[in-house]
């Protein structure tokens, strides 16, 4: 579980975000959505450590991020796993190669143990297959679940993910939803996803914190979505016709 409490941040003066609080539960996949320069992105680098925000707290299962020391941080770094928006992968390296990396830095495993815990991980994405193949041989899809098998290599207990189906097409950003969400119920992670994909908030936003121009606006989940009044959520999650046309089915039906 991260917790953040009162969080302030600002850049040469301007609030980015303004005294946010909110809770990330573990084995559910925690939302951040926000319109572009809402304030999601820094959330995010806040969470993680890259900035330091002014105020507040993050609370790591009551570990404050924010007072630790330098071996702290670091063995709290150990814990994150992260999938960025490009997959991030060596292209010189081979699948298998790109998921034993951080084995490799990290761990105390033999050379056999890392490739087996590699090849297991990249099973779990269903690409077993694919393992001597070089990142330039696979689809952008493909290669967004072999970050996913490198994010979860070292059994990380909080997974942060960064508009991971950006360039992917539909019916991709699906599957790579569905195994997320799959993953982090499974190993009961916490796992907090920066998205502007609609369909991954209706599909599995078990946990979403809605943004507007700094401050926390709404939060609730998914289904909580169609019943909100918020006039701002509403205009921002219901932007398209088709959306739009999904909650008046849906108030329809009752």
């Amino acid at each position: 579980m991260i917790q953040i409490h009162s969080l302030h941040k600002s850049f040469e003066g301007r609030t980015v975000l303004n005294d946010i609080n909110y809770t990330f539960e573990d084995g559910k996949t925690n939302l951040i959505i926000g319109q572009s320069g809402s304030g999601k992105t820094v959330l995010m680098k806040c969470l993680v450590g890259l900035l330091t925000p002014e105020e507040g707290e993050v609370l790591y299962d009551n570990r404050n991020l924010l007072t630790m020391g330098k071996k702290e941080k670091q063995a709290l770094r150990r814990e994150m796993g992260m999938i960025f928006q490009s997959a991030a992968l060596f292209d010189s390296l081979t699948v298998l190669e790109n998921v034993m990396f951080p084995l490799d830095m990290f761990s105390n495993m033999s050379n056999r143990e890392r490739i087996e815990r590699a090849q297991f991980c990249l099973e779990r994405v269903n690409l077993g297959d694919a393992q001597n193949k070089y990142p330039g041989e696979i689809s952008g899809g493909m290669q967004k679940r072999v970050a996913i098998a490198r994010a979860i290599v070292l059994q990380p207990k909080y997974l942060f993910c960064d508009e991971p189906n950006s360039g992917l097409d539909p019916k991709t950003s699906l599957v790579i939803d569905e195994l997320i969400h799959d993953i982090t119920t499974e190993y009961n992670m916490t796992t907090v996803i920066n998205t502007h994909d609609m369909n991954s908030v209706l599909g599995i936003g078990d946990s979403i914190l809605f943004i507007y121009q700094g401050n926390k606006e709404w939060e609730g989940t998914k289904n909580d979505v169609f019943s909100s009044t918020n006039q701002r959520l509403s205009d921002f999650i219901f932007a398209s016709d088709l959306l739009k046309e999904v909650k008046k089915e849906r108030e329809v039906r009752g």
